[in-house]
C-alpha cells in the first residue's frame, strides 16, 4: 500500500531527527575520547575546572549550583570532585553563609593546573573547528543554544519506559 505524501514527509523528518541526535551523541563521545587522549582529563573534569576558574566562582560554588551549571547529576559530579580533590585541584569547604552547605573551591594547585592547560585547550579548540568559518561557529553556537532550550522543554508525560541495564 503506497504511503501518503504526509507519511513520507513524517518519515523523512524522523530520519533527520534521528540522525541529528545520533551525530550529537557521537560528537559528545568523540569529545570525551579526545579529551582524555590529548589533554589527560575527562570532559567533566575539564568543565568543572573551567567553571570553578571563572571570576564569578572566585569564592567557590555550591555543589548544587555547580551540578546545575554543568548539567550533570549530583552523583556524577561527586565522583569527579573526589578525583579532583585527591589530585589537590579542588576542595569542598563549609559555606560561611550557610554552615550546613558545602562550597567547591578551586585550590591554587588547581588554578595553576588549569592555567597550564590553557594553551593546549585553545589548540584543541582551534584544531577541532579549523574547517569552520567564523560565521559557521557563531551559527552552530546559536543552534546548539536553541537545541538546549528545546530539550529543556521536552515533556513526554508521566509514564516512563523501564530502564535497561547496560
Amino acid at each position: 500500500m503506497p504511503s501518503s505524501d504526509s507519511e513520507s514527509y513524517d518519515q523523512s523528518v524522523s530520519a533527520v531527527h534521528n540522525r541529528l541526535f545520533f551525530r550529537l551523541f557521537q560528537a559528545g563521545n568523540t569529545l570525551d575520547r579526545q579529551s582524555v587522549k590529548e589533554l589527560g582529563i575527562t570532559t567533566v573534569q575539564w568543565a568543572t575546572l573551567g567553571a570553578l576558574s571563572r571570576a564569578q566562582a572566585k569564592t567557590g560554588m555550591s555543589f548544587s549550583d555547580l551540578a546545575d551549571y554543568l548539567v550533570v547529576s549530583r552523583q556524577s559530579l561527586d565522583g569527579v570532585l573526589k578525583r579532583l580533590e585527591r589530585e589537590g585541584h579542588v576542595e569542598r569547604v563549609v559555606d560561611p553563609a550557610d554552615r550546613r552547605a558545602k562550597k567547591v573551591v578551586l585550590l591554587p594547585a588547581g588554578q595553576a593546573f588549569w592555567s597550564g592547560m590553557q594553551p593546549r585547550i585553545y589548540e584543541f579548540y582551534r584544531q577541532a573547528v579549523e574547517c569552520f568559518r567564523f560565521d559557521d561557529k557563531v551559527s552552530l553556537l546559536h543552534y546548539i543554544n536553541l537545541l538546549n532550550q528545546g530539550m529543556a522543554k521536552v515533556d513526554l508525560g508521566a509514564e516512563k519506559p523501564q530502564e535497561t541495564k547496560e
